[in-house]
């Protein structure tokens, strides 16, 4: 990830979310973004413990402040976990690398972290998507193409989607038909222009559908908020859409966020360990982040305790024989699935929308690669440069009439969440953790990914196209 987009996609997040001061880490690098000032800390004795500890070495420590050093989050809650103040946003350096130094003595000796920076948990990763929607004619079919079978309500997989919400229009794409959820909030600006990542959620669920049509989809709108939410508050959100309607068979999580830490994020804690008990798998996306770094929550999947429970899916490129560019890899990394150049539903039918370009593109890809990818193609002009200044071009505006066309980890994963579906419904599995672990010891399909070869889901449906555009767009 260049630091130069990374930076430009900051601003967009910051304005998303305009009451949480954020920086970017770790020290100031480009790979994942936090609130400035703040650490988590689990509730209780720990809480209490760190408060004290961070305080005092502010105050051994010159340049240091512990005026600011208090707890300013919840002292209970079902996620356990509290904030805790350890500088002023407002003024100079970020203070949170000096907080968690502070504790670092002491979580040696106990063997676990006590502290963590409180991340940004996001659709887009770092806050960079693959790239972005291109209109499809609606006689173009959608890839994956909806497979056989029939929806059977007393037989049909609950999946949960966690993501923006649905396109109010939705059902009048008919694989959404019996789709429910949230609706997606604000999918227009003032002058009718799509905001940036409507339509995320219904993409997703268009692509289960097509994979898997015994399905009972629900979308919640957890990350309506422009695809971002604080890793303090995820947990609890996460919590509550399995409480409304009881915990699903299949999670489809297209979100999360890189991290220094090796053992997860300090605000999943109590959902993952919940999640261990119950029989959800959670299928999660893999990041796009194009690093090994482990990318949270699917790197649990890489975790001994978490292995049956989750699973992490990364991207193919549009051939299916490698991995996208873009695509988070490394051993936590347990399959991987199309990704690049999928076809779905991005609206419903009713009306055409216009949407407007956000972003610059690279003449070259970002991630080295050696193919087309999604860097190049499609190229746009987007509102803003590298720079964060306005071009002064005018952006490119297209209109939406249904489909569209869309790159991701976050579209690999409802790939492979509803070929575990599938299995549940072909071999009459009631257990989808389970179903899950017999398909990956089914595959005898390989990629090629940085050079190792791994499992790789392609469902019968899904189309390959050439890795290597002919003619690229103007």
């Amino acid at each position: 990830m260049a630091p130069q987009r990374f930076h430009e996609q900051f601003h967009h997040i910051q304005r998303s979310l305009p009451d949480v001061p954020l920086t970017m880490g770790p020290d100031e690098t480009a790979g994942f973004l936090y609130e400035k000032g703040v650490v988590l800390v689990r509730d209780g004795e720990e809480a209490r413990f760190v408060e004290d500890a961070v305080r005092s070495h502010f105050t051994e420590t010159a340049g240091l402040v512990p005026d600011h050093v208090r707890r300013v989050g919840p002292r209970a809650g079902r996620t356990g976990v509290t904030r805790i103040r350890v500088g002023d946003p407002a003024e100079g350096e970020d203070s949170v690398p000096h907080a968690l130094r502070a504790v670092r003595e002491a979580e040696g000796r106990q063997g676990r972290r006590l502290v963590g920076r409180n991340h940004v948990v996001h659709i887009a990763v770092n806050a960079c998507p693959g790239d972005e929607p291109v209109p499809v004619p609606r006689a173009e079919p959608a890839n994956p193409a909806a497979a056989d079978g029939s929806y059977d309500p007393t037989t049909a997989v609950g999946v949960l989607v966690v993501d923006t919400g649905l396109v109010h229009d939705h059902r009048s794409y008919p694989l959404l038909a019996h789709t429910t959820g949230d609706a997606q909030l604000a999918e227009t600006d003032g002058e009718g222009v799509l905001h940036q990542y409507v339509g995320h959620g219904t993409f997703i669920a268009g692509l289960l559908a097509a994979v898997a049509p015994n399905t009972d989809i629900t979308v919640r709108g957890t990350l309506n908020d422009a695809g971002a939410v604080l890793e303090s508050e995820f947990g609890a959100l996460l919590f509550e859409a399995v409480d409304r309607d009881g915990w699903p068979d299949i999670i489809s999580l297209s979100a999360g966020s890189p991290s220094a830490d090796t053992d997860g994020l300090i605000g999943l804690d109590a959902f993952m360990r919940e999640l261990r008990e119950r029989r959800t798998l959670l299928v999660a996306a893999a990041g796009n982040n194009g690093s090994d770094t482990p990318f949270w929550p699917a790197a649990y999947a890489g975790l001994p305790e978490y292995a049956d429970s989750v699973l992490s899916v990364g991207a193919l490129r549009a051939d299916g024989e490698g991995a996208a560019c873009f695509t988070n890899h490394g051993p936590w990394v347990r399959v991987h699935a199309p990704g690049e150049r999928l076809t779905s539903a991005l609206t419903g039918f009713t009306t055409p929308v216009p949407y407007v370009y956000q972003h610059s593109t690279y003449d070259a890809c970002r991630f080295g690669a050696d193919y087309s990818c999604t860097c190049q193609y499609p190229r746009h002009t987007g509102v803003l440069s590298e720079g964060r200044e306005n071009t002064g071009a005018k952006p490119d505006q297209v209109m939406f009439d249904g489909l569209a066309q869309w790159s991701g980890t976050s579209f690999a994963t409802p790939v492979a969440a509803g070929l575990v579906a599938a299995r549940m419904t072909a071999y009459r599995e009631r257990d989808p953790r389970v179903a899950g672990a017999g398909l990956l010891a089914a595959t005898t399909d390989r990629a090629e990914v940085r050079g190792a070869h791994v499992p790789v889901l392609r469902p019968p449906t899904w189309r390959p196209t050439p890795a290597v555009v002919a003619a690229l767009p103007a």
